[in-house]
């Protein structure tokens, strides 16, 4: 099993969306630690190291390293608009 990390960054997002879809979220990004590289994930191109998988309209973005045996979860965002690429590329600095 991966270590998780990122997880304040999840629980941000979460506060105030529907529990049911805050819940198909949550159970999405814990399945990570399990694993890390789902076959519905996908490499991010230009991205090196990132991934993103789909939890309902929403993508996470994360990175996995697997010689630390760690997710890091980088982004929570709709996957229907641009939002969560242009907070990356902000993030990234």
């Amino acid at each position: 099993m991966a270590r998780l990390d990122g997880l304040a960054t999840v629980l941000d997002f979460l506060n105030g969306l529907q529990p049911k879809i805050a819940a198909q979220i949550a159970k999405k990004v814990l399945a990570l630690n399990i694993e890390p590289l789902p076959t519905d994930s996908e490499k991010l191109s230009g991205y090196e190291g990132f991934y993103r998988v789909d939890s309902g309209e929403y993508r996470i973005i994360y990175r996995y390293f697997p010689d630390q045996n760690l997710v890091e979860v980088i982004l929570v965002g709709k996957r229907n608009d641009d939002d969560v690429y242009k907070r990356l590329k902000r993030w990234l600095g």
